[in-house]
């Protein structure tokens, strides 16, 4: 039988190789002796703050005694809360995620400690400590998941949006499972969490579950607008503040969901039907700032779509009016930007348009895709990668078609490697498919450039195998 070493045993040991009295040892570790003394004759336990100290005092990394503090005070000991509480801030911080992970396995067998431990996983997601509060949440959610508590739904919601990356299949995943819990939550927080939904879909060109996703925000998002300005109610306002913004972008937002399934399967004339749906705001009862700030966005975004429409469907007389306005509004934000020229190259390859002179005028804006700015709207953080891969592509496939084999070669490198960082096999393969027909016209560095990425590409994806493999055996 093995026995476990003791953190008193190790300190005890200290003490005599280096010749240390209790006393002195106290002083340097700023601790009273008596409290020292107590720890060693094992008659005490010890605070994670005086483990810090200690462990400091004896010359040793941040953390190092923290594996035995769980064995010593934790593992076959009734939970203390405040103890535990402090040790899993500690870990977090020093990103010690094994000791989060058996921390949370030996209490959460007692579903009292979930709310505690769902406080700590909110508290660490506001600090940014992402990691560390998914072990917390995967911790309640597997206690409660015989439950059909909110807690348990806010749980699969925050695993969700943490879980989500640049792996689109990934993301496949973490959506499929959390759409289940969306109806358990809160009536105002579904709306959030169905807009997150139909941007992770949207991304994976999932046209149907956007579709979905968008009518069920839009009929939760009029109810709730409905009851707000009928009931006034202050429960019912106060939830609306939690919102990522106002009530009625849920219902404008879905429009223009919808507007972009009806583009992608052809329908323009329907797709112009929502549009102008969000355009026109009358109804909206607010007129704070933040309201004409949504308001004035849905508006600029109409009048670029209706353009937009227009030339994705053949209308190519609009082109430069629809250039026009985009130079127009010179404080549209960069990710307007990756749409509006991915419209243009499509409608260019489409209807083979010479725009030539507007790429100059974007050379600034193209050479600016590959920074994506970072935020945790869900829009930004995974519609934008998949339309710069896509834009790359489309670019890729005009200049190779117009000779311009160099611009043509780069951006195609470029795409396939948005796409197997999205681990989006569809973009990769007609990256490959495009390179494969132009081929002859690549130098050598080009051509060894391409191959070493698909080289790379392979052994990743079978390293990745193995490794599952080896899980399963």
């Amino acid at each position: 039988m093995q026995i476990t070493p003791t953190i008193r045993a190790e300190l005890d040991r200290y003490l005599k190789q280096q010749g240390l009295s209790l006393t002195q040892f106290g002083h340097i570790a700023g601790i009273n002796r008596g409290i020292i003394s107590s720890i060693v004759t094992g008659n005490k336990s010890m605070s994670v703050n005086q483990l810090d100290r200690i462990t400091e005092a004896m010359g040793l990394a941040e953390g190092y005694f923290y594996d035995l503090f769980i064995e010593n005070y934790i593992i076959d000991f009734p939970p203390n809360m405040r103890r535990i509480e402090r040790l899993l801030y500690r870990c977090a911080e020093l990103d010690k995620l094994d000791a989060i992970r058996r921390i949370v396995g030996q209490i959460m067998d007692n579903l009292l400690y979930s709310p505690k431990l769902f406080d700590i996983a909110e508290a660490l997601l506001a600090q940014g400590r992402h990691h560390a509060a998914l072990l917390l949440y995967e911790g309640v959610a597997e206690a409660e998941k015989y439950q059909h508590s909110e807690r348990l739904a806010i749980c699969q919601y925050r695993i969700f949006t943490i879980q989500i990356g640049d792996d689109q299949n990934q993301n496949l995943r973490a959506a499929s499972i959390f759409e289940s819990f969306v109806e358990r939550l809160d009536e105002v927080e579904q709306l959030d969490a169905l807009k997150d939904l139909a941007n992770v879909y949207r991304s994976l060109r999932k046209w149907d579950k956007v579709d979905e996703m968008a009518r069920k925000m839009r009929d939760k998002a009029k109810i709730q607008y409905t009851l707000k300005h009928q009931q006034n109610s202050r429960e019912l306002n106060e939830a609306a503040k939690k919102l990522s913004r106002p009530m009625f972008v849920y219902i404008t937002y879905a429009d223009l969901l919808c507007a972009s399934v009806c583009e992608e399967q052809g329908d323009y004339d329907q797709a112009l039907q929502y549009t102008y749906a969000y355009a026109n705001l009358d109804w909206v009862k607010e007129t704070d700032e933040d309201a004409l700030y949504w308001i004035k966005l849905y508006q600029h975004w109409a009048q670029a779509n209706v353009l937009a429409n227009k030339l994705l469907s053949g209308d190519v007389s609009v082109l430069y009016e629809y250039l026009n306005y985009i130079e127009a509004s010179s404080d549209t934000i960069q990710e307007d930007r990756v749409t509006q020229l991915l419209n243009i190259m499509i409608a260019a390859n489409r209807y083979k348009l010479d725009v030539n002179d507007i790429l100059k005028r974007f050379e600034t804006e193209i050479a600016s895709f590959s920074q994506q700015p970072s935020s945790d709207d869900m829009y930004t953080q995974q519609v934008i990668p998949d339309y710069s891969a896509w834009c790359g592509y489309e670019l890729a496939y005009y200049y190779l078609n117009q000779g311009m084999f160099g611009d043509g070669f780069n951006q195609l490198l470029c795409a396939m490697l948005k796409a197997h960082i999205l681990n989006n096999e569809t973009y990769f393969i007609n990256c490959i498919g495009l390179f494969v027909r132009f081929k002859a016209h690549a130098v050598p560095e080009t051509k060894t450039e391409f191959f070493n990425l698909i080289e790379k590409v392979w052994w990743l994806n079978n390293v990745e195998k193995s490794g599952n493999a080896d899980r399963c055996g």
